[in-house]
C-alpha cells in the first residue's frame, strides 16, 4: 500500500532527497522551497518516489529476469540492443497495483484542481544517481510531454520506469561505475508550461565552449523546448555578462550587458498534438524564423534567475526554461549541475591552429576548440556502430542519446541542425570530440568517404575545409607565467577567441582589432547600410536586406553587432582595461565588404592612403565612423563596460588628432567624460617626432611595431623580396621606440606596445623593459615564452640599479 512518502509534492523536497526522488525531482523541490521565494517561477508538481518503482519491480517479480538479462550481456551471450529491449519489454508488461494507481491518480487530480481539468503535465524520469556533480546522467532516461488523463499518466510512468534500461543508460552506468540494481527511477509530474504557444530553451551559467564563468548562455526556439534539447533546430543564442547584471545596486541600474544576440533559423517547432500523438512537429513561418524568441528584458530576467540558482547551488548550472504563451510568464522547469566545463583543469590551455588553408565547404557553430581530419561517414542509424570506421568524421542530421556509442568512435562530428546547447554539442564536449553543428546541409553536400578537415579553432564559427590540412597545437601552462612589473596584456580580434583565453593571468587587452568583427560578423560596408539608395546591384541589396531583417533600421544592424562583439571582448577582461582600436581597414579592404565597391575609391597605395584617422572625419566615411562611436558609447554606457579605452590608429598630425576628437565628440564620445580615455597608435615617425604634441591630446600611446618599422626603414611590410630587411629589431626602429617612451613619460602618458615584434621575438621584450615600457601586449600563445624574458629582464634591471 503506497504511503504519504511515496507521493511527494515538490515543495516538500530538497537536495537531501535525491535517494528518494532522484536528482531532477530533488532539484525542482529545492527551487520551489528556496528560490521561488526570490521571484523565480517554477511550475507545480509532485514526485512519485523511487520506492514506487522498486515496489513495481517486486510486485511484478521482475528483478530476477532483469538480472538474468544483464548477466547474459556481461557474459557476451547477447548484445546490448537485445538486452535493453528485453528488459524494457519486461517492465512495459508490468502493472501498477490498484493502490499505486489510486495514489498517483489522486495526486494528479489534486494538481489539476489548481487549474484546468484534466490538465496537461510533463512526465520526467528522475534517476537516483542523476544530476550529481561528477556524473550528470542527463538524457539517459526519457521524458514525456503533454500527457493528459489518468490512464495516459500511468502509461507514461511505466515508460519512464522502462527507460532506466535504454541502451545508452546501461552503457553510461557501467562507464560511471554504478551498479544497475543500485539505481532506481522516480517520476516527476509537473504542470506543463504552454510554451507550445511561445518559446522555450536551455540556459547555462557559464560559457559552454570556453568555460568562462562570468557568462550566462541562453538558447531558445519556438514551441516546446525538446527541439532545442534534442538539436532539431538551430536556436537563437544569447549571452549575458553576469557581473554587470542589474541587481538593484545603484551602479548597475538599467545596464544591459547582453554581449551576444544571434538569430537561429528555427525552422521547426514542437506543439501540442492529441490522442496517441501528444506532441507534433510543424514548420515555423517566416515571421518566426526572422524574429527573436526573447526580448532584451526577458533575456536579462532569465540571466538574473540563472545567477540566483547558481548562487544557491554554489556551482555552475544547466537549466531548462519555458515561456507560457497564455500568461506570458517565464518559468524554470529543470536545473542540474553543469558537469563538463566546470570540471576542467583551468591551469592548462591547449590551442589549435591550421597551418594550411583550402576551400571552405560548410560552416556552422563550433563546439570545442580543436581540429580533426578524416573521411566523411554519413549515417542516419545510431546503431551503425560496427560499420563506423575508426578515425572518421560522423555526419548526420542530428543526434539524441541513442547516438552516444557511435559518437564515441568519431574523430569529429558534423550535424545539419542543432545549436551549441543541443545534444550533439553537449555530448561532444563531454567526449572531448570537436563538432560543427547546425551546418544546414552537411548530409547532402559532403561526399561520403571524402577527406575533410573540421576546424573549431577559429571562434564561434566552425568550418569544414576540403582535404586534410596540417595543423599545430600549443599548450600553455598558466602556472608557468611569472609575475612581472611590466604589465602583460594580450591582443584580440575575434570575440569568442578572447573568451577562450580568459584563464590567462594578464592585465587586460592591449589591442582589439574591430575590423575583424566587421569583416567576420557584420560583413557589410557601413556606408551601404546608411545609404542603400547608392547601391545599383540588386543582388547586393537583397543580401543586405536578408542580413538586416529584424532590426529597426540597417544602421542598427551595424551598431548592435559591433557593440556585442566589443562587449564580449571587454567582458573577457573586465574590469581590466581593454583597448579598442577603431577600424583600420585600407580602402581596398573596405571594398571587400558587401556593398563596399559603391563607396570606396581605388588607390595605388592603400597602405599609405585613406586609412586610420584620416577616414574618420573624411566625407567618404565620417558617418560610418560615427556608427563605430555609437557602438563604443553603447558598450560603455548601456552595457556597463567602462573598462573600454578607445585607440586611434594611423594619426599623422596633431591637427588630424584634433579633428578626430571633435568628430568623436559629436557622436557623444568626449575624452575625459565618464572616465573615457583615448589612446593613439604610435606607428608613424611623426608620432615620435611630435610625441609631446600628441601627448597633450591623448592619454596614452600604443606602439605598432609593424607599421613603424615599415615607415622608419621605408620597406613595404608585404614585400617578399625585402622580407630579410624588415626587422623591428633594427637599431633605427629601437631608437624611435626608446624616444617615444621617454617623451610620453615626461607628460605622464602611458606607453605600451601591441605590434608583432614581442610575439615573434620574445627576447625583444628585454629591450622594451630596459626602455621602461608600461605594458606589452602579445599574441595569447606567446605569453608564457615572452613572460620568461620579461621577468629575467626585470631581474637584470634590478641588479643593474643596485
Amino acid at each position: 500500500m503506497p504511503t504519504d512518502a511515496d507521493i511527494l509534492w515538490f515543495e516538500q523536497l530538497n537536495l537531501d532527497d535525491i535517494a528518494r526522488v532522484g536528482g531532477k525531482n530533488a532539484s525542482l523541490g529545492e527551487m520551489l522551497q528556496a528560490i521561488a521565494e526570490i521571484g523565480i517561477n517554477v511550475p507545480a508538481g509532485f514526485a512519485i518516489s523511487a520506492q514506487v518503482y522498486r515496489d513495481f519491480i517486486d510486485n511484478n517479480s521482475l528483478q530476477t529476469p532483469i538480472d538474468l538479462q544483464l548477466e547474459a550481456l556481461t557474459r557476451g551471450e547477447q548484445g546490448l540492443t537485445q538486452t535493453g529491449a528485453a528488459i524494457r519489454q519486461l517492465i512495459g508488461d508490468g502493472e501498477f497495483s490498484a493502490a499505486q494507481a489510486a495514489a498517483i491518480g489522486e495526486a494528479y487530480e489534486r494538481l489539476c484542481a489548481q487549474g484546468e481539468t484534466p490538465c496537461s503535465v510533463a512526465v520526467r524520469s528522475s534517476a537516483t544517481a542523476e544530476d550529481l556533480p561528477e556524473a550528470s546522467f542527463a538524457g539517459q532516461q526519457e521524458s514525456y510531454l503533454n500527457v493528459s488523463g489518468n490512464a495516459a499518466l500511468l502509461e507514461a510512468c511505466r515508460d519512464c520506469f522502462a527507460s532506466l534500461y535504454t541502451d545508452r543508460a546501461i552503457v553510461y552506468r557501467e562507464e560511471q561505475g554504478f551498479a544497475h540494481q543500485q539505481v532506481a527511477i522516480s517520476v516527476g509530474v509537473q504542470k506543463m508550461v504552454r510554451s507550445d504557444l511561445a518559446c522555450a530553451g536551455v540556459m547555462f551559467t557559464l560559457d559552454t565552449e570556453s568555460g568562462f564563468p562570468d557568462a550566462v548562455l541562453i538558447s531558445g526556439a519556438w514551441g516546446l523546448g525538446e527541439t532545442v534539447v534534442k538539436g532539431r533546430v538551430n536556436p537563437d543564442r544569447y549571452m549575458v555578462y553576469k557581473p554587470l547584471l542589474d541587481d538593484g545596486s545603484p551602479e548597475r541600474v538599467g545596464l544591459k550587458p547582453i554581449i551576444e544576440k544571434s538569430r537561429g533559423s528555427k525552422l521547426e517547432k514542437m506543439i501540442y498534438g492529441a490522442g496517441s500523438s501528444p506532441t507534433l512537429i510543424e514548420a515555423t513561418n517566416t515571421a518566426e524564423q526572422i524574429g527573436l524568441t526573447l526580448s532584451d528584458a526577458e533575456v536579462l530576467t532569465l540571466a538574473r534567475w540563472g545567477c540566483r540558482i547558481e548562487k544557491h547551488y554554489g556551482r555552475p548550472m544547466d537549466i531548462e526554461w519555458a515561456k507560457d504563451g497564455v500568461d506570458g510568464k517565464l518559468y524554470i522547469v529543470q536545473a542540474r549541475p553543469e558537469t563538463i566545463e566546470s570540471q576542467k583543469d583551468r591551469s592548462v590551455l591547449v590551442s589549435y591552429k591550421l597551418k594550411e588553408q583550402s576551400t571552405v565547404l560548410l560552416q556552422g557553430a563550433s563546439v570545442g576548440s580543436a581540429i580533426a581530419t578524416g573521411p566523411v561517414y554519413y549515417t542516419d542509424n545510431p546503431k551503425d556502430v560496427d560499420g563506423f570506421p575508426d578515425g572518421a568524421l560522423l555526419v548526420t542530421e542530428r543526434t539524441d542519446p541513442d547516438w552516444v556509442p557511435l559518437m564515441r568512435k568519431a574523430a569529429g562530428i558534423i550535424t545539419d541542425s542543432g545549436g551549441t546547447t543541443s545534444h550533439a554539442a553537449i555530448v561532444s564536449r563531454e567526449l572531448k570530440v570537436p563538432a560543427v553543428v547546425g551546418t544546414g546541409n552537411a548530409t547532402r553536400s559532403l561526399q561520403p568517404g571524402a577527406v575533410v578537415t573540421l576546424s573549431c579553432a577559429e571562434g564561434a564559427v566552425g568550418k569544414i575545409y576540403a582535404g586534410e590540412l596540417a595543423y599545430e597545437t600549443h599548450t600553455t601552462h598558466v602556472d608557468e607565467i611569472p609575475a612581472t612589473r611590466t604589465q602583460l596584456m594580450i591582443n584580440a580580434a575575434i570575440p569568442d577567441g578572447a573568451l577562450s583565453w580568459w584563464k590567462l593571468p594578464v592585465a587586460g587587452i592591449g589591442l582589439t582589432r574591430i575590423e575583424f568583427i566587421i569583416s567576420t560578423q557584420i560583413r557589410v560596408h557601413p556606408m551601404a547600410l546608411l545609404h542603400p539608395q547608392k547601391i545599383t546591384r540588386q543582388s547586393v541589396t537583397d543580401s543586405i536586406e536578408v542580413m538586416t531583417r529584424g532590426y529597426d533600421n540597417p544602421a542598427a544592424y551595424f551598431v548592435d553587432n559591433l557593440a556585442q562583439g566589443i562587449g564580449k571582448i571587454a567582458a573577457s577582461r573586465y574590469p581590466h582595461p581593454v583597448i579598442v582600436r577603431m577600424s583600420d581597414f585600407k580602402s581596398n579592404e573596405y571594398r571587400g565588404l558587401l556593398g563596399g565597391e559603391f563607396f570606396e575609391i581605388e588607390e595605388d597605395n592603400p597602405m599609405l592612403g585613406l586609412r586610420g584617422a584620416s577616414r574618420y572625419y573624411h566625407p567618404l566615411y565620417r558617418e560610418a565612423f560615427q556608427l563605430e562611436c555609437q557602438a563604443i558609447k553603447y558598450v560603455r554606457e548601456q552595457m556597463g563596460f567602462d573598462n573600454v579605452v578607445v585607440m586611434i590608429p594611423f594619426c599623422r598630425t596633431p591637427g588630424e588628432a584634433d579633428r578626430v576628437l571633435e568628430t568623436m565628440a559629436t557622436a557623444g564620445l568626449v575624452r575625459g567624460e565618464r572616465g573615457l580615455q583615448v589612446y593613439v597608435m604610435c606607428e608613424i615617425p611623426s608620432n615620435v617626432i611630435l610625441a609631446d604634441e600628441f601627448a597633450r591630446r591623448f592619454d596614452g600611446f600604443s606602439i605598432g611595431s609593424n607599421d613603424l618599422t615599415q615607415l622608419v626603414l621605408g620597406i613595404d611590410r608585404d614585400s617578399a623580396e625585402l622580407k630579410d630587411l624588415f626587422d623591428a629589431r633594427d637599431e633605427a626602429v629601437k631608437r624611435m621606440i626608446e624616444q617615444v617612451i621617454v617623451i610620453a613619460h615626461q607628460h605622464d602618458c602611458k606607453v605600451g606596445i601591441c605590434g608583432q615584434a614581442p610575439s615573434e621575438h620574445p627576447e625583444y621584450a628585454a629591450f622594451l623593459v630596459h626602455c621602461g615600457i608600461d605594458s606589452i601586449s602579445l599574441n595569447p600563445d606567446s605569453i608564457v615564452a615572452a613572460s620568461q624574458f620579461i621577468a629575467a629582464a626585470e631581474r637584470e634591471e634590478g641588479s643593474d640599479q643596485k
